[in-house]
């Protein structure tokens, strides 16, 4: 069994050293390819953060021009109600 386990570690050291050496030079293509990849990460990014600051201004909007309105139906509804008890008085 050790015998079997040596033998495989071996020959995957073995392996690994004649495939699995890089040059320098892909070693730097690599790198400048994740540069690239983290900066268009980093662009997607600032571009999503703007559109949703750009959404969260909006619906405050939405919600401040909500309020106006539901304020304005109140006044109407109470404004129709005192027109109402007062026919009712007549």
């Amino acid at each position: 069994m050790l015998r079997n386990n040596i033998k495989i570690a071996l020959a995957l050291a073995v392996t690994a050293g004649l495939f699995g050496c890089a040059t320098t030079s892909d070693v730097d293509k690599l790198r400048d390819e994740l540069r690239g990849d983290i900066n268009q990460a980093n662009q997607t990014a600032e571009s999503a953060s703007a559109t949703a600051n750009a959404a969260s201004r909006e619906s405050g909007e939405a919600k401040a021009i909500a309020e106006d309105a539901k304020a304005t139906a109140e006044e109407a509804n109470s404004k129709i109600d005192n027109m109402f008890k007062k026919s009712m008085y007549k």
